[in-house]
């Protein structure tokens, strides 16, 4: 659940990124994609360690 909800911020960040730099349609999509694999990375080593500390 936190992968999901980190990509989908990830995805949200990056296009607002991008908008601002006045990027076009596949600026913000590249963006978009980029910054949601890395928060979802992000979200996989959160989620790796909480189920290591919970345990």
């Amino acid at each position: 659940m936190i992968i999901l909800i980190a990509a989908l911020i990830g995805a949200a960040l990056g296009a607002i990124s991008a908008r601002r730099r006045k990027g076009s349609i596949a600026d913000i999509l590249q963006y978009a994609a980029v910054y949601a694999l890395v928060f979802a990375l992000v979200g996989l080593f959160a989620t790796i360690l909480l189920d290591r500390v919970m345990r």
